[in-house]
C-alpha cells in the first residue's frame, strides 16, 4: 500500500505554513522556501530542497553491497528490510527530480532500524554539482533512487559529482543501492535513458532505429554483476518484453556485445546480493535475458521490423516468480547466468516485428 504522510502545520516567523507530504511516488508543492531546522520537515538551503527525520548527525556502521532492481508501483517492503538489514542501522538517503518526502516516515518509523532517512531533491546539474551534496549521499549507508523520469535522472546527475558518489556507494563503500521504475532503470551500465521520451514493445519492434531508442552505453551508474545488461520495469503489466529484446538487438548490432537483459514487474523486486546471487521478492515475475548461443538478429536496421529469430530461440529467458521472503525465494546467478533455482527457462524472439514468448 502506498504510505501517506499526515498533515502536517507549523510556526515560522510568526506566520503559520501549511504544507501536505504526499505519497512516496506523488508530486508535492513546494511552499516553503526558508530552512526549517526541524526533523521530518522540509529543509530549502543552500538552493536545493532535503527533508530529514530522524538523527541528523552522520553515523558510521558496517555495510553490505547490494543492489536492489524493483519494478515500480507499489513498493516491496521486503527489498527495503534488506536494504536496512544491509545498511547495519546507519543513515539511509532517498534521491530524487520530483516528489516529496513520502518515504521517511515509512523507511525510518514503519519499517525502523536506520539512524536517519533524508530525502534529497536534485532537480538541476547545479544542485548536483554542491558538494555537500554529493557529500550527502556519500556518507549514507543506503541509498534509494524513486521513480519518476529516467531522462531527467540522466540530464540533471550524469558526469556530477552525484554520479561519482552513488559509483562510490557501489564500488568503494559497498552499500546497498537500489531504485524504482526510473530509478531501476539507470541502474545498469547499459541503460534506456529516455531522452527522445518513452516507446513502445510495438513501436520498438517495428523500427530499432526509432529516434526514442536512446540508450545509454557504460557512462553512468557502474554495476559490476550489470555489465553488458540493460534493464526494463513494468515490465508484464506494460508488455515491454518486446522493447527489451529490441534494446538487446540494438547493443548487439550496434557494440557487439554479449548483449543481457532483466525485466522487472511491478511489486516485484531482484534483490543481487555481493556475490551476484539475484533474488526475487514481492508479488510477480523477474525475467534474466541473455542471447542463446551467440546468436544475431538477422534483421535489424532502420525503419525495418525487427528480425531476430534463430528457430524462435534467439534469447534465452529464465523466469522467476517472486516470493514474499527472501529466503523463500528463488535465485539466478549473475556471474554465470546459467544457474538459478526455482524458475523456468523460456524463449523470446521476433519475426518481421513480431514477437514470441514460448
Amino acid at each position: 500500500m502506498l504510505k501517506i504522510n499526515k498533515i502536517a502545520s507549523l510556526s515560522l516567523l510568526a506566520s503559520a505554513l501549511f504544507f501536505t507530504s504526499c505519497s512516496k511516488e506523488a508530486n508535492n508543492v513546494i511552499l516553503e522556501s526558508e530552512q526549517i531546522s526541524s526533523n521530518g520537515r522540509q529543509e530549502a538551503a543552500a538552493g536545493y530542497t532535503t527533508y530529514m527525520t530522524g538523527d541528523p548527525a552522520d553515523v558510521q556502521t558496517v555495510t553490505t553491497g547490494g543492489t536492489v532492481l524493483m519494478g515500480g508501483s507499489t513498493d516491496v517492503d521486503e527489498a527495503f528490510r534488506w536494504m536496512i538489514q544491509k545498511s547495519g542501522g546507519g543513515d539511509f538517503v532517498v534521491i530524487r527530480v520530483s516528489g516529496a518526502d513520502g518515504y521517511n516516515p515509512w523507511v525510518y518509523t514503519t519499517l525502523g532500524g536506520v539512524n536517519s532517512c533524508e530525502t534529497i531533491m536534485i532537480t538541476s546539474r547545479t544542485i548536483a554539482a554542491d558538494p555537500t551534496v554529493a557529500a550527502k549521499i556519500r556518507n549514507a549507508e543506503a541509498l534509494f533512487i524513486a521513480g519518476g523520469d529516467q531522462a531527467d535522472y540522466v540530464k540533471n546527475w550524469k558526469d556530477t559529482p552525484v554520479e561519482d558518489a552513488i559509483n562510490y556507494l557501489i564500488n568503494t563503500k559497498k552499500v546497498p543501492v537500489g531504485g524504482t521504475s526510473a530509478g531501476c532503470a539507470i541502474m545498469s551500465n547499459m541503460y534506456y535513458s529516455a531522452l527522445n521520451g518513452t516507446i513502445t514493445s510495438a513501436s520498438a519492434l517495428g523500427n530499432p532505429y526509432d529516434r526514442s531508442m536512446t540508450i545509454g552505453n557504460n557512462d553512468f551508474v557502474n554495476n559490476p554483476f550489470l555489465a553488458n545488461t540493460i534493464s526494463d520495469q513494468h515490465f508484464s503489466q506494460r508488455d515491454r518484453q518486446g522493447r527489451l529484446l529490441t534494446f538487446m538487438a540494438r547493443m548487439t548490432k550496434d557494440w557487439s556485445l554479449n548483449a543481457k537483459g532483466i525485466g522487472v514487474d511491478e511489486m516485484t523486486a531482484v534483490l543481487i546480493e555481493a556475490d551476484g546471487t539475484a533474488k526475487v521478492v514481492g508479488t510477480n515475475k523477474a525475467y534474466f535475458m541473455q542471447r542463446n548461443n551467440n546468436s544475431v538478429p538477422e534483421l535489424c536496421v532502420s525503419k525495418k521490423a525487427l528480425t531476430w529469430n534463430n528457430n524462435q530461440q534467439a534469447v534465452k529467458v529464465y523466469e522467476i516468480q517472486a516470493a514474499a521472503t527472501v529466503g523463500a525465494s528463488g535465485t539466478f546467478s549473475l556471474t554465470n547466468w546459467t544457474t538459478g533455482t526455482n524458475g523456468v527457462w523460456k524463449f523470446l524472439s521476433a519475426n518481421a516485428g513480431v514477437k514470441l514468448y514460448q
